[in-house]
């Protein structure tokens, strides 16, 4: 009976530590979890933007010159005096001409009016620019109206005050060229007059007034000191400070995704963040060499200011800024990171946390900016996805958090 007792304790005793032996080699045999790095399924804003290095400048300036050849007197303006339309920038003493021959007389009044259907011409444009600057801000208010009643929404108005405001900027870019149209016609005319009074009289004419075409300030003195002047030759660059517009230089890759009307923030200039928006996309590339020396293909954007005058009263003419596009953008979208997305089987997917291990999971994406991807489906807001998910993981795998 007691050796019975005996050989049935060491049977269960030798029973369970070939258990334990057993369980010790599974457990040592079994893989080691993988480190991991995860990431939430989250929602939130998202937008896909273009950044790139801009160049403010004077939306339409004009170099004065002389109309005729003779002696400059000395220039007493500055860089930034204003200057208003018609008013005095320099004298030219005329120097004694030949009589003007058949063949430069037809020239000159060729010239002249050359310069008269110019001015015609530029007025004809004056009178659409007005058209289509009263429609859009007609629209604008009436759209206003509505979106006061709640029965619109917010970016139609926001479209409608971009186009307003677009349109009114055409307006005064065509009211600027119908000054310079003007005065470049008095040039015109003011060469014959001058060669007839030299032609008329032996004395010397009368020195010729170089007059201011446009209201503005002072960009550039190109020709300050006095002297003898041909006729044609720059004196002053003037220009309104006031119609800035943003010359950015873009990738060529890029430029075919931006198009007029596209959003647009100015950062970097030292100031708060100004709103813009896209006028044209120029269809004619160039070739620039970056600062590694690689050769790029790039394409200029013009961009328009739409925040106030007041908001950046302190930029000038060719300062820098930083433009970023809005090629997308959405309030509140479902996005995974896009460091946790791959290719399996020709779809993308994710490896998803289930307890302790990761599965695979297959998804629907939209919308990517580089960080971030939209699920259109086959995710959850909350869910963990594995983020930079290595070779060594397999579907099932345990995990471990690093």
């Amino acid at each position: 009976m007691t050796m019975g007792r005996v050989w049935k304790g060491k049977w269960v005793f030798w029973a369970v530590f070939a258990l334990l032996v057993a369980v010790v080699i599974v457990y040592s045999l079994r893989p080691e979890p993988v480190w991991v790095n995860l990431a939430t399924v989250t929602r939130s804003p998202m937008e896909i933007t273009i950044l790139e290095e801009g160049k403010t400048r004077v939306k339409d300036h004009y170099v004065v010159s002389s109309p005729v050849t003779g002696y400059l007197n000395r220039v007493e303006w500055k860089v930034g005096d204003p200057l208003t339309r018609a008013e005095l920038v320099a004298y030219v003493e005329p120097m004694p001409a030949n009589v003007l021959d058949a063949r430069s007389r037809a020239e000159a009044q060729a010239r002249v009016e050359a310069a008269r259907s110019a001015l015609a011409a530029v007025r004809q444009k004056i009178s659409a620019a007005k058209a289509d600057a009263e429609y859009a801000e007609s629209q604008y208010g009436r759209l206003r109206a509505l979106e006061a009643s709640g029965s619109i929404a917010a970016e139609q108005v926001q479209q409608a005050q971009s186009t307003a405001l677009r349109t009114a900027a055409i307006l005064r870019s065509a009211q600027f060229e119908q000054d310079v149209a003007t005065h470049e016609l008095a040039a015109a005319r003011a060469f014959i007059e001058v060669s007839a009074a030299h032609a008329e009289s032996a004395t010397p004419a009368e020195r010729v007034a170089v007059r201011s075409p446009v209201n503005g300030v002072v960009l550039d003195i190109l020709r300050e000191s006095e002297g003898v002047i041909q006729a044609g030759e720059a004196i002053v660059r003037v220009g309104d400070p006031g119609t800035l517009e943003i010359v950015v230089d873009v990738l060529s890759f890029d430029a075919v995704k931006s198009e007029p009307g596209i959003q647009t923030r100015l950062n970097g200039w030292g100031g708060a963040t100004l709103q813009a928006v896209i006028r044209r996309v120029e269809p004619v590339g160039f070739e620039d060499v970056s600062a590694l020396g690689v050769e790029e293909q790039r394409v200029k954007v013009i961009v328009d200011m739409l925040s106030p005058r007041e908001q950046w009263n302190m930029l000038g003419d060719g300062y820098r800024v930083d433009a970023e596009f809005i090629l997308w953008q959405s309030p509140d979208v479902l996005q995974v990171p896009a460091s946790a997305l791959f290719q399996h089987d020709g779809q993308p997917t994710v490896f998803l946390l289930e307890g302790q291990r990761a599965t695979l999971q297959a998804v629907e994406t939209g919308q990517s900016n580089g960080l971030a991807t939209v699920v259109i489906s086959g995710l959850e807001e909350g869910q963990t996805v594995v983020r930079h998910p290595g070779r060594e993981l397999s579907d099932g795998d345990r995990i471990r958090v690093r």
